[in-house]
């Protein structure tokens, strides 16, 4: 749409919200209509005065106070938001409806089980009915997707070299660089109980039979999900995921079973660190495949807990005399494969260094080395995960780092990413600015006297 025939749009908007109040305010009736009024105009997207107050709404919902917070903010805010997803629009950058759809049930789902029924959702947001809840989520959900997807398009070939990284650090004053607080390093050695054989075809035979029920009687795929599978993630949703081969999320072994069926095909029953699976092909959509899945965990004894734990203690007693190392004993008996190869060392997902802040550490694995000295292995505990596997491991404190200053050698990894996240937020800022000038916007003038961050307001 050309810039001057949108002027003639907005133009019209904003006149026919004021003139409806004019018209109503000459109508001598009982009650004054209520308008929904726009407060801007980005680009292709309208945001109105009850966008702001959804905004609210999403905020309180989340526990924040919001006392101090202006609608000046909120507006400014939706506006950059508004702006992300018109020119992810512009670029071709694609957000498909099953992919918003899945969030969206993930997320009510998520309402559901924290305030207990639908009937409660909807009367905590003010609904009137779950399907327009859904669409306003919808909506949501789907400028924030494409916000996003525009924002780390903007930002996904910035790198920064070490001599930036130099640079970045050695402008920082001396009484000014950040404080890096306690952090450690914890290495773990893991087993996994093994079950039967007796249980594992028990688990198989019950998916066979699961698969001829659909495939022979035509029953449903989704209700044998919501009944049986153990996968907490899916259940709710009748086992349903999209996979997109451009971003994979679940496991190889997974998607290499779902990419070779065709649509309404059933697998046979397989394997992955999970458990035992059928997946079914619902839709095929390009890059896009919607499927859906049981997964059953084969049932472990008492036994083979026992067992798995006993294995556990052995080694714990072999590295504490000396006759093995740590490290040496997570490659050859943990049966984690993402800490085995690396000595037991955990890696951090947030940083991707091998320390975690002491304040920040996962509760579970803080309640766990709380008391450990260093050096110290920690007897076997138990962990059951959200699919209802069991397993034991020991864990150590393998190194310790006292609050301090940054330092350039100890902390490069840190300060590695503080200097890219500047350099990101520079270039979207130069993005942002370029951006404003070359989009239509209008701010209604009840909002044009706000302090923004960006320069809305020419």
């Amino acid at each position: 749409m050309n810039s001057w025939i949108r002027s003639i749009c907005v133009f019209t908007f904003f006149g026919a919200i004021q003139f409806a109040y004019a018209q109503t305010d000459s109508i001598p009736t009982p009650q004054r209509i209520k308008i929904d009024g726009v407060a801007a105009v980005i680009g292709d997207f309208v945001i109105l005065d009850s966008d702001i107050e959804k905004a609210y709404i999403d905020l309180q919902s989340q526990g924040i106070p919001t006392g101090n917070i202006e609608k000046c903010s909120l507006l400014g805010k939706l506006m950059e938001d508004k702006l992300y997803a018109h020119h992810a629009e512009q670029d071709s950058l694609e957000v498909s409806d099953a992919e918003i759809n899945d969030y969206v049930g993930r997320t009510i789902d998520y309402f559901v089980q924290e305030l207990g029924s639908m009937e409660k959702v909807l009367e905590f947001y003010k609904k009137k009915d779950e399907q327009s809840f859904r669409n306003e989520l919808f909506d949501i959900n789907r400028v924030q997707q494409l916000s996003q997807r525009m924002q780390a398009s903007i930002v996904e070939e910035i790198e920064v070299t070490p001599e930036e990284v130099r640079t970045f650090f050695d402008k920082i004053p001396v009484n000014q660089r950040p404080v890096f607080g306690a952090e450690l390093e914890i290495a773990q050695i893991v087993i996994d109980p093994t079950p039967t054989n007796q249980e594992v075809e028990k688990t198989i035979r019950l998916l066979e039979t699961m698969r001829n029920d659909v495939l022979e009687n035509g029953s449903s795929f989704a209700s044998k999900a919501i009944l049986y599978s153990q996968d907490p993630g899916s259940r709710s949703r009748g086992g349903r995921y999209t996979l997109d081969r451009k971003r994979p999320v679940m496991v190889k072994e997974f998607r290499d079973q779902a990419y070779r069926l065709r649509e309404g095909e059933i697998s046979q029953p397989f394997q992955t660190d999970f458990g035992w699976h059928i997946v079914t092909v619902d839709k095929i959509r390009g890059q896009l495949m919607d499927v859906r899945h049981v997964l059953l965990v084969p049932e472990v004894s008492a036994k083979e807990l026992g067992e798995a734990k006993e294995k556990l203690e052995l080694i714990r007693k072999r590295i504490q005399d000396g006759e093995i190392s740590f490290s040496d004993a997570a490659l050859e008996f943990s049966d984690d494969k993402d800490t085995a190869s690396n000595g037991g060392v955990l890696i951090n997902p947030t940083s991707g260094d091998t320390r975690f802040e002491l304040t920040k550490l996962d509760p579970e694995i803080y309640n766990q080395i709380l008391n450990l000295e260093d050096n110290q292995i920690s007897p076997p505990v138990i962990e059951e995960d959200r699919s209802g596997n069991k397993k034991y491991k020991i864990l150590m404190v393998t190194n310790r780092y006292n609050e301090h200053t940054a330092d350039f050698a100890n902390d490069y990894v840190k300060i590695k990413d503080l200097a890219l996240k500047e350099k990101q937020l520079n270039t979207i800022q130069e993005w942002m600015g370029e951006k404003i000038d070359d989009t239509f916007i209008n701010v209604n003038r009840s909002y044009r006297d706000c302090d923004f961050s960006n320069k809305w307001v020419q």
